[in-house]
């Protein structure tokens, strides 16, 4: 049992640690882009196959091109920033899927999918780039990689209670496993609204580095919220923060993110959208 433990500690140890680029924020990734892009790439090939592409020209132009303007800031800021490898690692695309669904997403590599059902929540450009700048930015920060590594740790972790309480009675391991069941549950929750308020804010600044008005950001959450009628899940059991916390967090974080758009629009001679 103490090699184990040992073993694990070690893997932990020896794991990469780094950081999220302007955030800040420290993380723990044992998966590399090597390991997930090919697969990444496979899949978003195979749903394209199997889904209707929107035959809306006017709304699938917009999407591409406010992808394109967003994955510019975004390739331009890593390449400023020592970051060239990742950028060169990254195959932009963009496109609008005939769905009913409010939902938008991007996969590891910057395969990206709006769904026709969030058009009217995104409501204009600057909607389409908050929504985009979101989705791009879990890409950025790698919290699909990041996911994968804390769910090797929670299943390691499950293992190690059963082997400290193999010499218990059932009714004990029971009482421990549920423990750590609803623990690590809770934990991971906490995991994803993380993500999600990260990649809210760097979503915010992406958009505004490519030129749109940072403003609609919390606007699109104030549709959103008016949508479901106001009604949310309380925060601390969903994977997701609250509307009300993010039209709150993108309002207060705005001036930050003008702030960071600027000087890294300078820094990567970036240029604004007119």
């Amino acid at each position: 049992m103490k090699k184990i433990i040992v073993l694990v500690v070690a893997v932990f140890l020896f794991a990469e640690c780094s950081t999220v680029p302007i955030t800040g924020r420290k993380r723990i990734n044992f998966v590399s882009d090597a390991q997930v892009l090919p697969a990444s790439f496979a899949q978003y090939k195979g749903f394209l196959e199997e889904n209707k592409l929107s035959f809306n020209k006017e709304l699938t132009n917009q999407v591409k091109m406010v992808g394109q303007n967003i994955s510019a800031a975004v390739d331009r800021f890593m390449r400023a920033n020592n970051m060239v490898e990742e950028a060169n690692s990254y195959q932009w695309e963009f496109n609008l899927v005939e769905d009913k669904t409010v939902n938008a997403w991007c996969m590891p590599g910057g395969k990206v999918v709006f769904y026709t059902g969030i058009m009217p929540i995104c409501a204009n450009s600057n909607g389409v780039a908050a929504v985009m700048g979101h989705e791009v930015a879990h890409a950025f920060a790698k919290h699909g990689q990041e996911r994968m590594t804390n769910s090797y740790g929670q299943q390691i972790g499950g293992l190690l209670v059963a082997l400290g309480t193999s010499s218990k009675s059932a009714e004990s391991q029971q009482m421990w496993n549920t423990a750590f069941g609803v623990t690590s549950g809770l934990g991971m929750l906490k995991f994803s609204r993380v993500h999600e308020q990260e990649a809210d804010r760097l979503g915010l600044v992406f958009m505004i580095m490519a030129g749109y008005d940072g403003k609609e950001a919390a606007e699109v959450w104030v549709r959103m919220s008016e949508k479901s009628g106001g009604s949310s899940q309380p925060e601390i059991l969903s994977t997701h923060p609250s509307n009300e916390s993010r039209i709150q967090d993108l309002r207060s974080y705005l001036p930050t993110a003008k702030k960071y758009a600027a000087e890294y629009n300078v820094k990567g001679n970036l240029q604004t959208k007119k």
